[in-house]
């Protein structure tokens, strides 16, 4: 199945077409040699990761960044779509794919091997690359303690001092699927009114902009990932961000001995249903699940590899160590449509009451 280049880019949700190397060419999409990647990442996050997949085998790549409604496009596309791998962020996204019939079930003895069994799908439809931590970002001028748990953020200590984005964002729907998980429905709720009572604003911006919030000092925590405090650290281009960076540290809720771990996420794979290169896109996945392809991805992202023979970069190293919650993702991403309804049943993203 082939498409030329003026098709593809009539048809992209975001008119922001990257290849590994150069803009897509005239050349059809399945010529021999060749896969697709649609992606939630941007293109300069794996460009390293996917010349180094070209150097060894010789496969070219093509990447659609797809900001938002992958599992929807490659649906719409039915058997003409030219994706080969999906990349995306969050175990709500890798699943959204599986239900939407957009991926194929995959048996790979090097995924399997690489990969362990609570980062992929029973079914082989989603694979893991690498995982981020979903921490407390603190003051280290305001807050002396170095240990906390998400339970003590409705702590009534913490009132006026929390900091977070919109609770119905991914990657906060998936830490409050995670409650729900552990302590069941009616505990979560609670849990989700005490930290809402202690927000210091009302939810808004991003995991960074949380992290200016106890810069400025609005708050004294924040809820964030552990990625983007390395991509602060090492941001040339918005030097002030850096400065967020220097003002917090990075709190592993749950990590002490004997506690559950802290809740992660992760970014992803899934081999597209229709792959037109499907052989190349699995070589290309093996690639990611590789000690190699771990190790990249990894220290580019600042995330931890799911292959854990292989170490995390020295930035992340420094954040301290993790001790990642047990709970199998799609235990987790059962509750993720309940949390949503209990972020709209308290009011959370209303902010705090007066």
């Amino acid at each position: 199945m082939s498409f030329k280049t003026k098709n593809f880019l009539q048809n992209c949700i975001i008119p922001c077409l990257i290849t590994a190397g150069t803009l897509l060419s005239s050349q059809v999409a399945n010529a021999e040699g060749t896969v697709n990647i649609y992606s939630y990442r941007q293109a300069d996050l794996i460009k390293p990761l996917l010349d180094k997949f070209t150097e060894k085998t010789g496969i070219k790549t093509q990447v659609l960044f797809v900001k938002k409604g992958m599992a929807e496009r490659v649906k719409a596309e039915g058997a003409n779509s030219p994706a080969d791998v999906l990349l995306t962020v969050d175990i709500g996204r890798l699943t959204a794919l599986k239900s939407a019939g957009v991926t194929q079930s995959l048996k790979s003895d090097v995924l399997d091997a690489n990969i362990p069994a609570q980062y992929h799908d029973k079914d082989g439809n989603w694979f893991g690359i690498t995982t981020r931590g979903r921490v407390i970002y603190a003051s280290k001028e305001r807050v002396s303690q170095n240990e906390i748990t998400y339970e003590e953020l409705a702590d009534p200590k913490w009132k006026g001092k929390i900091c977070v984005r919109s609770a119905q964002h991914a990657y906060n729907i998936a830490l409050i699927a995670s409650m729900i998980a552990h302590h069941g429905e009616a505990k979560a709720e609670e849990w989700l009114k005490g930290v809402k009572a202690n927000l210091a604003r009302k939810p808004n911006g991003n995991d960074r902009a949380q992290a200016k919030g106890i810069y400025s000092g609005e708050c004294d925590l924040g809820i964030g990932n552990t990625y983007y405090v390395g991509l602060m650290v090492t941001n040339e281009k918005q030097p002030e961000q850096k400065e967020w960076a220097k003002a917090i540290k990075v709190l592993f809720p749950n990590s002490g001995e004997g506690k559950r771990g802290t809740h992660v996420n992760l970014s992803g794979m899934a081999l597209a249903k229709h792959a037109p290169n499907k052989d190349n896109g699995i070589k290309l996945m093996e690639f990611l699940a590789s000690d190699e392809g771990q190790q990249i991805y990894g220290e580019k992202v600042f995330e931890y590899p799911v292959k854990t023979a292989i170490e995390p970069s020295q930035i992340v190293k420094d954040f301290g160590a993790i001790n990642p919650d047990k709970l199998a993702l799609n235990e987790i991403a059962k509750y993720r449509k309940l949390a949503s309804q209990l972020v709209d049943k308290v009011g959370f993203d209303q902010g705090p009451a007066n």
